[in-house]
């Protein structure tokens, strides 16, 4: 594999040496995610299909567009990045995903699920209008992702569009939790129909020969094929039925067949769909057996598979995400009619831990998020109270409904956004860098943000009394500050803020967990004499104008800081109060800039972005200097 640097490489091998690639491109995977972390066992389950895709088809004229892309590791090592492969997910190092500007080969950004059949299908339509004939179009889509709407109506335009498409289903039963749904058991029924495994092999042959013998005879193989699926998996084929051809199940992790197939659908005009059955983590066995886990574990002994995990001698805070599992769980406890909602989340939200309390109380509804938040609008119809667990970056995805289904409804929501702000090494598909902004512009919305674990349990406490409506929580990934956060519960009033430090010259305004950092920053300026005042807000809907109005009559200099972007957020709520109640203040804005803002550890990002400690220590220098000045 060493002298492989791009698919054309590839390409001048003999195909009994793929075997040996397949060995090598594992080992490779298996050795640098051990030392550099990252997403491990989705890339360990494609590595026969990537080979074979690479193979046999010519890349990057033939356009292919992963879904996703957890699993593109072997696709980016194949295509030129093997040397610097290593900076993976790093600061100023190569994305974890697909991603345009990075490689020819990388035909289509993606980070999010779902979107892989529209693109390829978006390519081939394009390709068919500009007469370029000749190139073949293909979407590689897993299982998990499958269950997103967005697939669906992709493969409903894809029938009748007679594009030249060919969607690679990678079957592994599993998204990052374990898959879900009637779509899972179909695919199942699929794949488990031993009659229908055995009679399709020996009439895939036959099938074959036939439909050389012309058109009439293609036509009479295609309804004997059709036939045959329809009534061996005692219903019409959902693909089929859509009109694309289905080809499968075929193992996914033999290299040999697998590049006869693709040689063969290369030939088969229209929108076709293979049916790849992989295992996630293939070749690691600890990542075979706990598919979870190994999902993308950090660092670990690629020898023991002890995944690294730091020791402390003193007790240390828990994730923001362990403390909304644990309280949900406290608070259903007390409260009935409380449910929970995650699309396709469980493990990375936390709610598994109320799924495996109560189970008829938490749902996994799959990858589909509008679902997810129209399904609660339906739950809280009910008169129970659902808290939709969404990370705020897949939130986008469901702002129709956020507004149609819940707001001009005024329902009793409540959304727990995770991940809000610099996701970190996972860039700029997974940074919940808008939330403030879209959710505080719809009527009956409130806009809350934690500033410590203690305050998250207070919220959601405060969320779930009667009397509310739609009600947004924002947190971040990571670990919080508080050791010992599970303190009694207190309702927090609604749209009321609180005063962290009293001070002179200059008001900080924090908006969330940010605020830690305006903490260590007043911390550092006190060596400075610099005493600036620190107020932490909770809300950006509604705004706690009594405060503002103490602030603004006090403070001619004012900070805001927030953990999201600057267009539309918490320090543009500040501005627009400062002009509808006639004030006059030098107002610095901290938070993310309108531009795309790519992967790194959050401190490092909130560092580039100018809202880490240091960012606000010199924002307050700056004011002072301005204020000793006049």
């Amino acid at each position: 594999m060493g002298q492989i640097d791009s698919p054309e490489d590839l390409r001048k091998l003999e195909e009994t040496q793929l075997y040996q690639v397949c060995t090598e491109l594992r080992q490779f995977i298996v050795d640098n995610v051990s030392v550099y972390g990252g997403h491990f066992a989705a890339g360990l389950g494609v590595v026969e299909l990537t080979v074979a895709l690479h193979y046999v088809f010519n890349t990057p004229k033939d356009q292919l567009v992963w879904d996703v892309g957890h699993q593109a590791y072997g696709h980016k090592i194949l295509t030129g990045r093997r040397d610097v492969f290593h900076t993976n997910r790093l600061y100023k190092g190569i994305s974890g995903f697909p991603k345009r500007s990075e490689s020819p080969y990388d035909s289509f950004g993606v980070g999010h699920s779902s979107t892989s059949i529209s693109a390829a299908l978006g390519m081939a339509v394009g390709s068919r209008y500009k007469q370029e004939l000749d190139k073949q179009h293909i979407a590689v889509i897993g299982d998990g992702a499958l269950t997103a709407g967005l697939a669906f109506e992709a493969m409903n335009h894809a029938g009748v569009s007679n594009s030249n498409l060919l969607i690679v289903l990678n079957d592994n039963c599993m998204a990052i939790d374990p898959n879900v749904g009637a779509l899972k058991d179909y695919l199942t029924d699929i794949t488990t129909s031993q009659t229908y495994n055995k009679l399709r092999d020996e009439a895939w042959h036959i099938l074959g020969k036939i439909s050389k013998f012309g058109p009439n005879a293609q036509t009479i193989a295609s309804k004997i094929e059709t036939a045959l699926k329809s009534s061996l998996l005692k219903n019409s084929n959902l693909f089929e039925s859509l009109k694309i051809r289905y080809f499968g199940p075929v193992d996914g992790h033999d290299i040999d067949h697998l590049v006869n197939i693709f040689n063969d659908l290369k030939n088969i005009p229209g929108p076709k769909i293979l049916h790849c059955v992989t295992t996630k983590g293939k070749g690691f066995p600890l990542a075979e057996k706990d598919q979870v886990k190994w999902h993308a574990p950090g660092k670990f002994d690629k020898l023991t598979g002890e995944i690294s995990i730091k020791h402390f001698d003193t007790p240390q805070a828990p994730k923001y995400q362990d403390v909304f599992g644990h309280t949900i769980v406290e608070l259903a406890e007390k409260n009935p009619k409380i449910m929970g909602i995650t699309p396709a989340m469980p493990s990375g939200s936390s709610l598994n831990i109320m799924m495996e309390k109560m189970p008829d109380r938490a749902f996994d509804v799959g990858i589909a998020e509008q679902h997810a938040v129209t399904f609660s609008g339906g739950l809280a119809t009910q008169g129970l109270i659902p808290f939709c667990n969404i990370y705020s970056t897949f939130m986008q995805r469901a702002y129709d409904s956020v507004i149609h289904d819940v707001c001009l409804q005024n329902l009793h929501v409540v959304f727990c956004l995770d991940r809000a702000g610099v996701a970190g090494a996972d860039g700029p598909t997974h940074h919940g860098a808008y939330d403030i902004a879209f959710m505080r512009c719809i009527p009956n919305m409130v806009v809350s943000s934690p500033m410590n674990e203690s305050e998250l349990r207070n919220l959601m406490y405060t969320a779930q009394l009667d009397g509310n409506g739609p009600f947004t929580i924002r947190y971040p990934r990571g670990q919080g500050v508080m050791p010992e956060w599970r303190l009694p519960f207190e309702k927090i009033e609604i749209g009321k803020g609180r005063t962290v430090k009293e001070g002179e010259e200059i008001a900080i305004l924090t908006f969330g967990p940010i605020g830690n950092n305006a903490v260590d920053a007043c911390n550092i300026l006190e060596h400075e004499e610099l005493t600036p005042a620190h107020y932490d807000m909770r809300f950006a809907k509604p705004l706690d104008e009594a405060l503002l109005h103490k602030i603004f009559k006090k403070f001619k200099k004012i900070i805001t800081v927030e953990d999201g972007c600057l267009m539309g957020g918490f320090g543009s709520a500040v501005l627009e109060f400062m002009a509808d109640n006639n004030y006059s203040a030098k107002i610095v804005r901290l938070g993310i800039p309108d531009k795309i803002i790519e992967h790194g550890e959050q401190p490092q990002l909130y560092k580039e972005c100018g809202y880490g400690t240091e960012g606000i220590v010199e924002a307050v220098r700056s004011l002072t200097s301005i204020v000793h000045q006049e």
